[in-house]
């Protein structure tokens, strides 16, 4: 099955995810929600060593779990706080808020 992105229209972006992962997905959607607060607390208070490893732990976890582009995302907050980039930081938590808030996801074919 492919995974991932399928299309986007009116600032929804429709996934489609194997049926297998329906039981953890909903989990790991919340998760990313809760690390958009931490990585706005993290900005706040300069700690980009934790926004890194946020980044990091993303960019390896997004894929297993159907989402390429919390892996794209995870990825660049992981390059963009080793060269403390607060600018591209923001951008780029601004755009992990605005997919988790638009994402929809259809289970199977």
């Amino acid at each position: 099955m492919n995974n991932g992105p399928t299309e986007q229209n009116e600032g929804t972006s429709i996934v489609r995810i194997d049926p297998d992962l329906q039981a953890i997905v909903p989990g790991f959607l919340d998760n990313r929600r809760r690390d958009v607060v931490t990585i706005e607390h993290c900005l706040r208070t300069k700690d980009l060593e934790t926004i890194r490893l946020l980044g990091h732990r993303m960019k390896g976890d997004g894929g297993g779990y159907g989402f390429p582009l919390i892996s794209a995302i995870g990825h660049r907050l992981e390059q963009a706080a080793l060269r403390q980039d607060l600018v591209a930081l923001e951008a780029t938590l601004a755009r992990l808020r605005d997919f988790l808030a638009h994402v929809t996801v259809i289970y199977g074919a």
